[in-house]
């Protein structure tokens, strides 16, 4: 068994490491976004999104291929999310200088897209259950290969969608200063510091698991995910104090798109195919879709979140983990 000085340090390491690299990776998107004249709405969904998601989508795909896990990598995916949507909006509000303004588009597009994304996954693991059920759980079932390409063909949507948005903006590139082969080189630099860390944080949370007897995946939901969600956050508040507030809030959702959509199929199809347990899985999902729906009303009420509002964020996290806490300790 693992000491716990040992998991202490893997887990610190790790995020150290997953820090060092996904600020590297945001920042070169943010690069190559200037430089080849992206709106601001796609840099935050897409661009900035994805790049603060290579921990998550690094964490399912290693998860089953290393550890024989997807359960590990599928709580830190939905851990992640739920942290996305009532932290980081939270923290970037109380980063800016007033309230975190968003507008009509990243309220009625992005922020409408991701309950499809939620609606969808829910609508694979339902599939899963009904055409694929497996013995292991009572309410078990097998998303194939097959299944996993349900979501991905969504998020091939979503990026028919932001496209269009990026053909229709009036481009105002900024070359001067930008190497783009320098940028896409720190870029991929970025991507191999956080297979790493994500690598320590998984040891760490199976490690912790051992320990104290108890799943590894309530640590992947709970302290892999806030880690893995760290290079979301930091994104967020340097854009809400850089008057980026659009790109802030963007960032969130486009996260959470490309981790359910996205990052859950690529561990999938690693894996040739993985088994869930949706009576497990099913009340996690419903808590993230009340945390988004207070997210969204929150958004629409006057189109920014306000001090007020970001620490009733700040409480619904906490109520969370206080479930999570009594529901794993009695």
């Amino acid at each position: 068994m693992v000491a716990l000085t040992t998991i202490v340090a893997l887990a610190v390491v790790g995020t150290a490491v997953v820090w060092i690299g996904a600020d590297q990776l945001e920042d070169a998107a943010d690069r190559l976004a200037a430089y080849y004249g992206v709106p601001a709405i796609v840099q935050g969904a897409v661009l900035a999104g994805v790049g603060s998601s290579m921990p998550e989508l690094v964490t399912a795909v290693l998860a089953p291929l290393l550890h024989g896990d997807f359960e590990l990598g599928l709580a830190v995916i939905v851990g992640s999310a739920i942290f996305n949507v009532l932290i980081i909006p939270a923290v970037a509000t109380l980063a800016s200088t007033g309230p975190l303004a968003a507008n009509q588009r990243v309220v009625y597009k992005e922020a409408q897209f991701y309950l499809i994304a939620i609606a969808v996954f829910l609508l694979t693991l339902s599939f899963a259950v009904i055409y694929e059920p497996t013995d292991e759980h009572a309410l078990g079932g097998e998303i194939t290969p097959l299944l996993a390409l349900l979501p991905l063909g969504l998020y091939i949507l979503y990026g028919f969608i932001q496209y269009q948005d990026t053909i229709e903006h009036v481009s105002r590139r900024s070359r001067t200063g930008i190497a783009p082969l320098r940028e896409w080189v720190r870029f991929g630099g970025g991507f191999v510091l956080i297979l790493l860390g994500v690598e320590a944080l998984l040891r760490a949370a199976i490690g912790m698991g051992d320990l104290l007897g108890t799943p590894s995946f309530i640590w992947g939901l709970t302290i892999i995910a806030a880690a893995t969600s760290l290079p979301d956050t930091f994104v967020a508040v340097r854009a809400a104090r850089g008057d980026r507030s659009v790109t802030s809030i963007a960032t969130v959702f486009g996260s959470n798109v490309f981790d359910l959509l996205v990052a859950v199929p690529a561990g999938v199809l690693v894996a040739g195919g993985a088994v869930v347990d949706f009576a497990a899985t099913a009340p996690l999902m419903g808590v993230l879709v009340v945390a988004t729906i207070v997210l969204f009303a929150e958004l629409r009420t006057s189109f920014e979140l306000s001090r007020l509002e970001a620490l009733s964020l700040f409480a619904c996290y906490g109520a969370f983990l206080a479930w999570i806490l009594f529901d794993t300790f009695g």
